[in-house]
């Protein structure tokens, strides 16, 4: 059976507070004995204790903690792009031509908690939502191994919740996602780090995501309609660069962002009328008339669950505020 881990400060205590890791019953934690600074050092050092842990020594309520992010800022945070077909297509471009796994990377440092606000700097005016399927590694991948569909249990730990937050004005006319997506608290991830049994580890595509703004719907998709699936991009960056115990993948959103590809007239007039600088003016000037943008006091509420509940990563609940 899945176990539902969090990381927690007393909710009065100063921010600087040593967190904790506990394991959620209900309404209630079950607090780990022992200090894990990292998510590594969880997953190595405290994962077995943490599964040995039941209801009866679930004795702290789960109302007077502050719930931190399940992973810690000293891990890798890696990231998929264009991984779902809706999500291609919306953005103006032909899923035939990404025969490869569309891989970057987001500043560590821009991890924040599931509660926690999400801060707009002043310049950015078209600020986006992304829901995506968080995987934490179990392990050190090994240079070159070839991770197989029924192997996942044997590489990851468990699963979270992960909103890649981006500024599409800063990411989209500079060609830079490392900047647009890195800005502190755009990042929220958690509230829990669901860790897998072995056979649970087989139904990950039927985790379905929900992200809202404001109570409306804005995507909704199954994980299992990933374009490359976990096994290939563990596989692929295993052949890249060092991926560590801990460190999280995040596996790419479907359809619903607020940034759309414009009509086909309007790219054809875009690409052979106006100069490159001009195309984004024009892009930014039409897409700050688009209410989908993310505005200061919206909320965002984000899900994945199975639809049987069996399998359950929470509700991450968040909101904009102006810098």
């Amino acid at each position: 059976m899945a176990i539902t881990l969090i990381r927690f400060i007393p909710a009065n205590a100063p921010a600087d507070a040593e967190p904790k890791w506990g394991v959620v019953f209900g309404d209630k934690i079950a607090p780990l004995d022992g200090t894990y600074v990292t998510t590594a050092d969880l997953i190595r050092d405290g994962r077995e204790a943490a599964r040995q842990l039941t209801p009866v020594q679930a004795t702290l309520e789960l109302g007077s903690v502050r719930i931190l992010p399940p992973v810690t800022s000293n891990q890798q945070f890696i990231c998929q792009g264009v991984n779902y077909e809706s999500h291609v297509r919306e953005s103006g471009l032909d899923p035939r031509n990404f025969p490869f796994n569309t891989i970057f990377t987001k500043a560590p440092s821009c991890i924040s908690g599931p509660y926690d606000d999400v801060v707009r700097p002043a310049h950015v005016k078209l600020l986006d939502y992304e829901i995506e399927l968080g995987l934490v590694l179990g392990r050190d991948l090994v240079p070159g191994e070839v991770v197989t569909p029924d192997k996942l249990h044997e590489v990851l730990a468990g699963v979270t919740i992960v909103n890649d937050v981006s500024a599409r004005d800063v990411q989209l006319p500079q060609g830079q996602f490392y900047k647009g997506k890195s800005y502190q608290t755009f990042g929220p991830v958690g509230p829990v780090l669901l860790l897998l049994e072995p056979e649970e580890w087989q139904r990950w595509r039927e985790l379905k995501m929900t992200l809202t703004v404001n109570g409306v719907a804005r995507q909704q998709a199954y994980c299992g309609e990933m374009l490359f699936k976990p096994h290939q991009t563990l596989t692929e960056l295993a052949s890249l660069h060092g991926m560590h115990v801990g460190d999280l993948v995040a596996t790419g959103t479907p359809a619903g962002c607020a940034a759309k590809a414009p009509g086909k007239l309007v790219m054809f007039i875009l690409k052979h009328f106006m100069s490159d600088a001009g195309k984004w003016k024009a892009f930014i000037a039409k897409a700050k008339k688009n209410p989908l943008y993310l505005k200061p006091s919206d909320v965002m509420a984000l899900s994945i669950r199975t639809d049987d509940g069996a399998l359950d990563l929470g509700q991450q609940r968040t909101r904009v505020v102006s810098a």
